[in-house]
């Protein structure tokens, strides 16, 4: 390569180069031929430049030329010049010069691509995974990895610019299966015994606060062996973060100026000092969901006073079952047909909804009239409902009715979230933050009968709750903290318990016997008996924060080499199948299932 080494890369030519000699490499885009003159678009990861073999080219040169295909990779050289007013290209960085080659070296072959490499992918996602490598090298996802390159610099320096240690944490860990299952590796030199992937680095990070660490974080990778479903990854990254002597706004504030550093380095865009809060049950009321995108309002509305004057059965059933009534306006929506309703019904329905009302406003604005769906059953009280609604003529109201709460909730929200796509509500280039706080710290296991941790056993119960947790687990408020961001968990934190006989406690009301608490967490408790400072924390996904720093909605374009959504690699083909002999040194053997 010393010969065809590359003096500019295919991104750098600008019109003050015209006139200089220069050697390029990359990969051939495009070419097209012209009678006796050929242009080759010449491809890295800085950009394309125009190359030129004109009809005064060698024997040697013109050889080459015919045998260029795309994806070849290429060394050319000549002499930079300005292009013809008529033929300057303003889309391109390059555009305003080309390279009239002298010499072009083949640097290596390439067999027909299985899908054109262009700026926007076109191949299935599956094609697009088994050829990876070659995905990669379009601009769609070049911009993506350099983006994901440059966050993860920017919380690096703002990091270290903030007194914080990078500090590792063990990737090979005993297994404490609460939650999500761990991937296990098993130990060759001790036969039936294992390592676990680590879900998160909390204990450890938790550790390093008992040690006086009082500030850390690391760019960590994290496993789940979760069942598909979404978009979520096997392996993943998050900027885990821990600080000690704090308190929930400190967390808060620490997070609004880290993330206001990396939109402004990376993206040029100005957050503001302060994002929005909302109680979790704030949000489950009027979002239906504690991830509420708030890119567009539509809001959830109870619609129990006009239901329990209503005539209507399945209304007034789930208000005398002690549930509720919840009514959502979609404005314009009056002009959506009953195939379009039935469809939001169905997707309200995989949410458990029994069913969705609806009706239309009609009429003028002085004399709204609620008409179609159950609008009978509401008609002389068009004024009061679409008064108390905000609705107004050409709105659509839909209506869900239960017994349980959180069901009737949790399914129109899933409409609204439905709609706000449909409707083209969701501007990728907007960026909405809250701020959910107050979660609930334990919930109902009705399947197990008893109460688990809703987030992680670690969790500091708000003060005022210490005194009755084991009476009433369900009323306990913990100081946990979600930043949401577009509709997505962003990052997930909490203060956390420091006090070792707090921390049994919270073991107990989940099911943990002190004998089962000492085996899996005997450790972090010995630990707390040694001055254990209060501390807290919280962990953005960096793999979702990249995504909706690109605008996409796939994490799987803002991770080189991702799994598909059953957890495998086309590329390589894993998981696969590993040789007996290895199997054997593990003290392994494997049971397969029947086949049905």
């Amino acid at each position: 390569m010393k010969k065809f080494k590359r003096s500019k890369t295919c991104g750098e030519l600008r019109a003050v180069d015209a006139g200089t000699k220069q050697v390029l490499n990359g990969w051939v885009q495009r070419k097209r031929d012209h009678g006796g003159i050929s242009f080759i678009n010449l491809r890295d990861r800085y950009g394309i430049t125009q190359i030129v073999v004109d009809e005064n080219a060698g024997p040697e040169l013109s050889a080459v030329t015919a045998e260029l295909r795309n994806e070849y990779c290429v060394a050319a050289s000549g002499l930079v010049r300005l292009r013809p007013d008529n033929m300057k290209n303003p889309e391109m960085a390059t555009g305003e010069v080309e390279l009239l080659a002298d010499s072009i070296v083949i640097l290596n072959k390439s067999a027909v691509p299985p899908f054109q490499i262009e700026d926007k992918p076109s191949a299935k996602d599956e094609l697009r995974l088994k050829y990876r490598y070659l995905d990669l090298r379009g601009e769609f996802m070049q911009k993506r990895i350099r983006l994901r390159s440059e966050l993860t610099f920017a919380v690096r320096e703002w990091m270290n610019a903030h007194g914080f240690y990078e500090i590792e944490t063990p990737t090979f860990i005993r297994s404490t299966p609460e939650g999500a299952r761990d991937y296990l590796v098993p130990s060759r030199l001790y036969a039936g015994q294992f390592y676990a992937l680590p879900q998160s680095p909390q204990l450890y990070k938790q550790l390093l606060m008992v040690a006086g660490f009082d500030k850390y974080f690391q760019i960590a990778r994290c496993y789940r062996d979760e069942d598909s479903r979404g978009d979520r990854q096997p392996e993943f990254t998050q900027i885990d973060i821990e600080m000690s002597f704090v308190s929930r706004d400190d967390v808060l504030k620490m997070t609004e100026e880290l993330f206001a550093y990396i939109f402004n380095k990376c993206l040029g865009v100005e957050l503001p000092l302060e994002f929005p809060r909302m109680s979790y049950d704030e949000a489950m009321e009027n979002y239906g969901t504690d991830k509420p995108d708030l890119r567009y309002d539509m809001r959830l509305r109870d619609f129990s006073a006009f239901a329990a004057e209503s005539g209507f059965t399945a209304f007034k059933t789930a208000l005398v079952g002690g549930g509720t009534v919840k009514a959502l306006v979609v404005k314009g929506g009056a002009s959506y047909s009953r195939k379009q309703i039935e469809d939001i019904e169905a997707h309200a329905k995989i949410y458990k909804a029994k069913g969705l009302a609806w009706m239309k406003v009609a009429g003028t604005e002085e004399q709204p009239v609620l008409e179609g769906g159950v609008s009978k059953f509401f008609m002389e009280k068009s004024v009061a409902v679409t008064n108390a609604l905000n609705a107004k003529v050409g709105d659509l109201i839909l209506i869900v009715a239960d017994i349980d709460r959180r069901i009737a909730n949790i399914s129109l929200g899933a409409a609204r979230s439905k709609l706000g796509q449909d409707l083209g509500l969701c501007d990728s280039r907007k960026f909405s933050f809250v701020w959910i706080v107050n979660f609930p710290l334990f919930e109902f296991n009705a399947e197990e009968e008893r109460w688990e941790a809703a987030h992680h056993l670690f969790s500091y119960p708000q003060e005022q709750y210490h005194a009755s947790m084991e009476a009433d687990p369900g009323a306990v408020k913990g100081d946990l903290y979600d930043l949401v961001l577009n509709g997505y968990e962003l990052a997930s934190g909490s203060i956390r318990i420091h006090d070792p006989e707090l921390q049994k406690r919270v073991f107990r009301i989940a099911g943990l016997s002190e004998a089962e608490a000492a085996q899996k967490f005997g450790f972090l408790i010995e630990a707390f008996s040694y001055g254990a400072p209060p501390h807290g924390g919280i962990a953005p996904g960096l793999d979702r924060l990249a995504m909706l720093m690109a605008g996409d909605s796939s994490i799987k374009d803002v991770i080189a080499f991702p799994k598909n959504s059953f957890a495998q690699s086309p590329m390589d083909g894993s998981p696969n199948e590993v040789d007996p002999k290895q199997l054997a040194e593990l003290h392994i053997s494997i049971t397969k299932p029947e086949s049905d």
